[in-house]
């Protein structure tokens, strides 16, 4: 990847790392499922003012606007509403550990997948690098047990499976424009989760400064924005380089949850981070390079 790419990356990584934090602050007046109608509702807001904004066409198919939009269910509806209600029960940091995850089953439903990218022994390595690092930053808080509940890892476990199905799924759809896609499936997404949320909920509560600006936040920076460069990125660097993005959020999570929610970063979690970073490496292809440079 280019360097640009590369920066691109890091960024969307961080933003999406405080998306975590974001859900924390939310879930203190609102249930999992208006956390994610909030986050899919004003996103697809932002998209669609942008696209206004921006003068980009609209499709008109509406056998276009209908896979899209059950696209936006799977991308977005579901994981969303998984790592909120997870973080009932783990630290932000925590859900953003096990969400680092995501580049390993991308990898592996990626070479698999019919016209997906084939993975080299070297991708390969960095992913299981990666998920070594992922290991030892979660490691604390499995070993101690705490708050870790088997059930919210394995909710966290499958956001991680419908991340990586939505990023190769969205390979087909690469003719489409960034803005239009974005819009038109998160709007799928608010178009479900909201009625459910009313249904299983009821009507959401907001009295706390914090939640309104969290709702914001997550919603218009982690979301419009973040998607909005998504997809212009995804398809010069491929599904598993861009999962990537996931091994950067444990990170900006974990920094953000100390000086915000009051965390706590051992060093066994610095380590993990230092072999992230590692594995980084690896995927790109960049070490191989680092290598041949070097002098015998």
């Amino acid at each position: 990847m280019s360097l640009r790419d590369w920066l691109l990356i890091i960024l969307l990584g961080a933003i999406w790392g405080c998306s975590f934090v974001f859900n924390a602050i939310l879930i203190r007046e609102l249930g999992p499922i208006w956390v994610t109608s909030l986050r899919v509702g004003i996103g697809a807001l932002g998209c669609w003012a942008f696209l206004v904004i921006m003068r980009k066409p609209v499709p008109r198919d509406p056998r276009l606007w209908l896979q899209l939009g059950a696209l936006g269910i799977v991308a977005y509806a579901i994981p969303f509403a998984l790592f909120p209600l997870a973080q009932a029960h783990l630290a932000s940091g925590i859900a953003a550990i096990i969400n680092a995850l995501t580049p390993m089953v991308t990898a592996v439903i990626s070479h698999f997948w019919i016209g997906g990218e084939k993975s080299s022994r070297m991708k390969f390595t960095g992913v299981a690098i990666g998920f070594v690092g992922a290991s030892i930053l979660v490691s604390p808080a499995l070993t101690s047990g705490g708050n870790s509940a088997l059930w919210a890892v394995a909710a966290c476990l499958g956001a991680t499976l419908c991340y990586a199905l939505s990023l190769n799924i969205t390979r087909s759809y690469k003719h489409i424009e960034p803005t239009a896609f974005a819009s038109i499936a998160l709007t799928g997404a608010a178009f479900v989760a909201i009625p459910v949320a009313f249904v299983t909920e009821g009507v959401p509560v907001m009295t706390r400064p914090e939640t309104w600006g969290a709702a914001l936040a997550i919603g218009l920076l982690s979301t419009a924005f973040t998607f909005q460069s998504m997809y212009r990125i995804l398809p010069r660097v491929g599904a598993t380089n861009f999962a990537t993005t996931t091994f950067i959020a444990p990170i900006s999570a974990l920094i953000i949850g100390v000086s915000v929610l009051g965390e706590t970063i051992l060093p066994i979690q610095l380590l993990g981070m230092l072999v992230i970073f590692f594995g980084l490496l690896f995927i790109d292809g960049r070490i191989r390079h680092i290598w041949r440079r070097t002098p015998a």
